[in-house]
Formats: structure tokens, C-alpha cells, sequence
């Protein structure tokens, strides 16, 4: 027999109701287990039940069922695990409203589009035109750098538009053809076709066949683009923006912008094109167009040049004369293509003096087809430049997108973006787009048109279809040269930046940054644009990695109106100054940010002692938040600091998932402890600039504390105090009362 009771005792034993419920399950309606009335095992049972079997490898009666109880209880117990999962994915987390915040978060259009305001149809149809009146044009004369016909720039401002009105998150940015991209997609184009013309050698190969060609070259790039920028997205490399520093990316622009102007350059003033243009590189095109001035077209250069010309009076005009409202709502490229087309055609331009001219073109909507690598083109080159594309166009299009959202108080996601971007290039190949990302140009035309939400996007889009069915035909007379005097100028807007950027960083002496803006545009000019881009993501990924073990950005937190708490000060100093942590608790409350470094050291320092005494004991300012940074400023880290910012005023925690709703802190003041920045380079000084701009526009009042001589110096030199940046403190208890005054906020002693 064995002990008594040690079936019950053990834990094991399993009830009545139980056995019960396992039965039933099986089909059965009596227990398992012989029971007495009071529910209790029966002795015959737990006698037999501990009964060794009679012969060896032979299970007595009762063992068998043992065994078919444990595999009945095995099973219940599956179920309830099935159970529990179903009910966890029924669970507030995960109910209707749960999936509903994260639709809206990743397909953007669910979310506004039922909560749109009617209101803002008229000044979003009004937007909407304004940039249709420059796309257009653009996406006509930017075909031109791709090697490809005119309506291919069409497509690619059609469908990637429409796409990313449904996906993307910023409001203002203008999907489409872009100049850099355009010529990059040429770039490649060009060289492939090399070994089309090998393959027809000693013929040459039909039009149509190089039209198809080049075509199926510049799809195919789209494609893998848009697949490379979703797969960023999706694995939530968005941060990659930040990778390459102003510095690199405005030589690399520069010199992609002098190899633009020297190609249409030759076309403006009707020269000729080099013989065996598919070998040649920019410097060799600069060589030529020199040597080749006396083969100048007059006629042609004549009404280019009165175009060119045409477009910067009125744009100088409407930076004059800002009162006249008439004269803003005049769409400048769309002018200059019906003044010329009027002229050209009223003369017989072509007939009469041989100017080329835009022609017949057909209007077709794009067919769906999948794009494929076409045969005699190189895998190789074509994955390449469409991640050299990828890079470039998704640092321009992030940029231009957080900078109209920051004018504008709303958010973006680089994320997000990444994914809307990817999806638009991806679903834009199959319809004949080559590589489309946002415009800096059309961008800023949006946003001066006062559009409030993607809508205006998707009516720019609709026009483009508008257009590709019913305008061509009207714009048979157009000039060809005035489509490379659409680029010249801008290309030339693009060029505008450059010498303020030289300027800044002269004053600044970031000699670094300026000799690597210089080189980068220097080889792109001599070599290729896509050496210049190759320099500038190398040169900006050894920065990174040289600066790579030095401490992060801390952000320290903000105050609030519940009690004191100096955690963020480290365990030591919890234990020096509880004290003031309840002396305090009445005033205001430091409330600390979830994001903390791994390697942080839980005993505190003496550095950190002497800030929580400095914090405790200073006058405490609600609404102030308090960032360290503890290492030398430069480009990457800079824009981190930026979205980190932006996130802490919109949720108060870094941890919050980004579909929740924004709990909005009042922001009134920011003090930077620049303690451990020993340095900080051109490139996160302006990035430094404008996020005290940004602060100064919303009324928020910054100071910097303890910063260190040669970072004073470059503050001085760039006129950060000007900026509304004060920077004379030595501590916080200076720069917190600082405040005080300024904020007029009562001051506790």
C-alpha cells in the first residue's frame, strides 16, 4: 500500500467535476476513476491504481487506463492552450480598434480620407493644378535625360503619384520624375545600350528596338528600386536618411548638377551631339560643346535662350512683387511651353529656320506588363544603379518630406515613407515608370499653394492623365530646346544652394566638410556622377563607423506637475537627494525618457550627483525639456536627435507605438547639457540652426549649457545666438532660472 493520502497530497489527483468533463469529452458519461458519494476516490480504486502489473511487460487493467487518462488530460490541455490563443488574439490588444490604428498607420489613405475635410477640396484641387502645371512640363523634359520618348515621363508621373497619395505620409511631397534620378536612369541606359549596338555591329539597330530597349532597361531598375526601398521599409531602416552627410550629398548634387547643365548646354544652343554619345562622359561633353561653339544653332538658341529668360524674370518678379496676386497663380513652365509653341507655330520655326521640334507623339495609357532585365543588357549594372537610384532618391525624398512636415506641424515616417516609396516604384514599373521620387521643386510649389493633405498629389496625377490623352497632340510645335530650358533652369535652382553651403562652411571653418563638398562634386564632373555618389556613401559610411564607439544622444526627459524624480541621475544620486525629491514633490516632476543605454552605469557618478543637486535645487521650470549629449555632433547623429525630439514632445515616451494617438506635452523650453560635445561638424551645426528655428517659430525658448571653447566658437561664427540659441550658461541651475525669468514662471526656492 502506499502512504496515505499521497495521492491527494501530491497535487496530482485530479476531482470529481474534472474527471467528469474529461469523460464527456470522449464520449463517456461516467467518471474515470471509481469515486464514493462525497467525491472521494474509492479504496479498490487507489488500491488498484498502485498495483504493480502481474507479469512482467504486461499493464495491469488499471495502468492501461492511466495511461488513456494522461492522454486525455495531454489533450484538454491543448485545447485550453488553443483557447487561450484565441482568446489572446480577441483580447483588447489585439480587437477591432487595435487592427484598425494599424491599418490607418500603414495605409495612410484609410486613416484620412473618412475624416477629410470637405472644406479643403477647393485649396487641394487648386494645389493640385498648380504642380500639374510644372509636372507636366517636367516629366516631358525629363525624358530627355533617360535617353527615353517623352511619354515615358509621363508614365512615371501617372502611376507612382497615385500610389503614394495612398501610402505616403507627407502631405506636400510631389511624386514623380526628378532631375538627379532622371539622370542617373540615363546614365545606365546609355551604357547598356552599348551592348545593344554591339550586338547589331557593324549595323545599326532599329528605332523602335532602342525606344523597347531602352524602355525595358529603365522598368526594370524601377522595379528592383522599388523592391530594394520596400524591403528598407519593411525592416524599418529608415533611419538610413541620416547615413550621408550634407556635406557629401550637396557635392554629389552639385556635380551631377554641372554634368545636367553641360548636356543641355549643347541642346539650347542646337550643337550637335557628340558622335558616339553612348561612350562619352561628362568632361569629354564639356571638351566637345567648347570646341563646337561655332556650330551653334541661332534659331534655336535664340528662342532656348528667351525661354531660359522668360522663366527667371518671372520668377524674379514674383519674388518682387508678392503683393500681385495674379501674378503668383501664373504657372512659369506652363507659360514658357505655350508662349514658345504660339511663337513656333505662328512661324513654322521648323520649316522656315530648322529648329527641331517636339513632333508627333502618341497618347496612350501604359499597358500592364512585368518588367524584365531585356536581353544584351547586364544584370549587374542594372542592380547596381538602381541601389545607387535607391540611395539617392530616398535622402532626397525623406529630406523634402520632413522638411514640409516641420513647417507644417505634422509628422512623417521614414519607415512608412520607405514602404510608399517601394510600393510606387514597384506597381509604377509594370506600367512603363522609370525611377520617380519626390521633387524639391514641385515639393515647395505644394506647399506654397497651401495643399492640406495627399489629395492634391492625387489630382496632380489625374491631370497627368489628363494630358497624356488630350494635350500631346497640341504640342507638336513645341520646341525641343525649350524642353533642355526647362532643365537648365532647374538645374540651376539646384545650383542656387551650393555657394551658401560653400559660404557656411567657410565661415564655420569645417574645412572637412567643405574639401569633401568640393572633391565629391569634382569627380562627379570629371568621372561620372555615379563615381561621385559611389565617394559619397563611402566617404559618409567611414565617418560613421570611425565615430561609432562613442556614446549616443541622451535625452534626459521633461518636466511635469507631478513630483519630482531624479532616476535618470543614476542609483547613486536616488540615494544623495531624496531629500529634494520630497521637498520638491509639490512643484514639478522630471519625468525620465524610456531609452537608455545599455552600457549605462546604474551606480551614477559624480558628475551625475552634481546635476540632480543642480536640478533639485534650481528654480524648476514646468514644461522644460532637458537633453545631454555626450559626444561629438555630427551629421548622423544630429538627425537622430532631431526625430528624437520630435517624438518625445508627441507621445512624452520613446517606447510608444507611433499608431497611437499623440498625447501632446507642452514644450516651452529646451536647455542642451552639451557637457561630453567636444566637436560638431558643419553639417549638424545647420541641422543644430534649424532646429532651433523650428523652436523659435513655435515660441520655445533654448539654451545651451557648459559648452565647451571650440564648439563657443563655431556658435559664435554661424550666429546662433541670433537664432534665438543662448549659450552664455556654465550650469543648469543658471540656464533653468534662465528660463524661469524668461517664461515668467513662479520660482520656488
Amino acid at each position: 500500500m502506499p502512504p496515505e493520502n499521497s495521492d491527494e497530497n501530491s497535487g496530482n489527483s485530479i476531482s470529481n467535476s474534472n474527471n467528469t468533463r474529461l469523460a464527456a469529452q470522449h464520449g463517456e458519461t461516467t467518471p474515470l476513476i471509481p469515486q464514493t458519494p462525497d467525491g472521494q476516490m474509492s479504496p479498490s480504486a487507489a488500491s488498484s491504481r498502485y498495483s504493480m502489473p502481474r507479469e512482467l511487460g504486461q499493464a495491469s487493467p488499471m495502468h492501461e487506463r492511466d495511461g488513456w487518462l494522461a492522454q486525455s488530460y495531454t489533450t484538454r490541455q491543448q485545447q485550453q492552450q488553443q483557447l487561450s490563443q484565441s482568446e489572446h488574439l480577441h483580447s483588447p490588444q489585439f480587437s477591432r480598434k487595435w487592427w484598425l490604428r494599424r491599418l490607418r498607420y500603414y495605409v495612410p489613405i484609410v486613416g484620412w480620407l473618412p475624416n477629410y475635410n470637405v472644406g479643403n477640396l477647393t485649396t487641394d484641387v487648386k494645389a493640385g493644378f498648380m504642380v500639374a502645371c510644372l509636372l507636366v512640363p517636367q516629366a516631358l523634359s525629363y525624358s530627355s535625360l533617360t535617353h527615353l520618348p517623352p511619354v515615358y515621363g509621363l508614365y512615371a508621373a501617372l502611376v507612382p503619384a497615385l500610389v503614394y497619395g495612398m501610402l505616403g505620409t507627407s502631405r506636400h511631397l510631389s511624386m514623380g520624375p526628378e532631375a538627379l534620378i532622371s539622370v542617373l536612369t540615363g546614365t545606365l541606359v546609355k551604357g547598356q545600350l552599348k551592348h545593344l549596338y554591339a550586338a547589331y555591329s557593324p549595323n545599326t539597330p532599329p528605332v523602335d528596338t532602342v525606344d523597347e530597349f531602352s524602355a525595358g532597361v529603365a522598368c526594370a531598375v524601377a522595379l528592383i528600386s522599388g523592391l530594394f526601398t520596400f524591403a528598407l521599409g519593411i525592416f524599418r531602416f529608415g533611419f538610413l536618411d541620416s547615413m550621408i552627410s550634407e556635406s557629401s550629398l550637396r557635392g554629389f548634387i552639385s556635380g551631377a548638377a554641372i554634368y545636367i547643365l553641360i548636356g543641355q548646354t549643347r541642346i539650347v544652343l542646337g550643337i550637335p551631339p557628340v558622335p558616339g554619345s553612348v561612350h562619352s562622359t561628362p568632361l569629354n561633353d564639356l571638351r566637345y560643346m567648347l570646341s563646337h561653339l561655332w556650330q551653334t544653332h541661332a534659331a534655336t538658341a535664340a528662342i532656348s535662350l528667351g525661354a531660359i529668360a522668360f522663366l527667371r524674370l518671372l520668377r524674379v518678379l514674383k519674388e518682387r512683387l508678392k503683393s500681385a496676386s495674379w501674378l503668383q497663380v501664373i504657372p512659369d513652365t506652363l507659360a514658357a511651353i505655350i508662349t514658345t509653341t504660339v511663337i513656333s507655330w505662328a512661324i513654322d520655326l521648323n520649316a522656315a529656320h530648322g529648329v527641331k521640334i517636339f513632333g508627333q507623339v502618341s497618347g496612350e495609357l501604359p499597358g500592364f506588363v512585368i518588367p524584365h532585365i531585356p536581353a544584351h543588357a547586364e544584370s549587374k549594372d542594372i542592380v547596381s544603379s538602381a541601389i545607387t537610384i535607391t540611395m539617392i532618391g530616398v535622402v532626397e525624398s525623406v529630406i523634402v518630406a520632413r522638411e514640409y512636415a516641420s513647417r507644417n506641424h505634422y509628422a512623417v515616417s521614414s519607415n512608412r515613407e520607405l514602404v510608399a516609396l517601394g510600393m510606387s516604384n514597384f506597381i509604377g514599373s509594370a506600367f512603363g515608370s522609370y525611377p520617380a521620387f519626390g521633387s524639391l521643386s514641385r515639393s515647395k510649389l505644394n506647399d506654397r499653394s497651401q495643399a492640406k493633405s495627399q489629395v492634391s498629389g492625387i489630382v496632380s496625377a489625374l491631370l497627368v492623365l489628363v494630358s497624356l490623352l488630350g494635350l500631346l497632340p497640341y504640342l507638336y510645335h513645341l520646341p525641343v530646346g525649350v524642353l533642355s530650358a526647362i532643365i537648365f533652369d532647374a538645374v540651376v535652382s539646384l545650383l542656387s544652394a551650393t555657394p551658401r553651403a560653400i559660404v557656411f562652411l567657410f565661415r564655420v571653418r569645417a574645412w572637412a566638410d567643405l574639401f569633401l563638398l568640393l572633391f565629391i562634386c569634382m569627380c562627379s564632373v570629371v568621372s561620372s556622377v555615379e563615381t561621385g555618389i559611389l565617394l559619397a556613401v563611402v566617404i559618409s559610411l567611414i565617418m560613421v563607423i570611425k565615430r561609432s564607439n562613442t556614446p549616443r544622444i541622451k535625452l534626459i526627459g521633461r518636466s511635469t506637475t507631478n513630483g519630482f524624480d531624479l532616476r535618470h541621475f543614476g542609483d547613486l544620486a536616488l540615494r544623495s537627494n531624496n531629500s529634494h525629491r520630497q521637498s520638491f514633490s509639490s512643484v514639478s516632476e522630471f519625468q525620465v525618457s524610456n531609452e537608455r543605454q545599455e552600457d549605462d552605469s546604474s551606480e551614477g557618478s559624480d558628475s551625475d550627483i552634481y546635476d540632480s543637486d543642480q536640478v533639485a535645487g534650481s528654480q524648476n521650470v514646468e514644461g522644460v525639456l532637458i537633453v545631454r549629449i555626450e559626444e561629438p555632433l555630427y551629421f548622423a547623429n544630429a538627425g537622430q536627435l532631431h526625430a528624437r525630439l520630435n517624438r518625445l514632445e508627441m507621445y512624452g515616451d520613446l517606447n510608444v507605438h507611433p499608431s497611437e494617438e499623440p498625447h501632446m506635452q507642452p514644450t516651452r523650453g529646451v536647455v542642451f547639457d552639451l557637457i561630453g560635445m567636444s566637436d560638431i561638424d558643419g553639417s549638424a551645426l545647420e541641422i543644430l540652426i534649424h532646429i532651433i528655428r523650428e523652436y523659435g517659430r513655435r515660441g520655445v525658448r533654448v539654451a545651451f549649457v557648459r559648452v565647451c571653447d571650440s564648439v563657443r566658437t563655431r556658435f559664435e561664427k554661424s550666429g546662433m545666438s541670433s537664432e534665438g540659441g543662448e549659450y552664455d550658461f556654465d550650469n543648469l541651475h543658471a540656464a533653468l532660472s534662465h528660463l524661469g525669468r524668461q517664461l515668467t514662471i513662479a520660482v520656488t526656492p
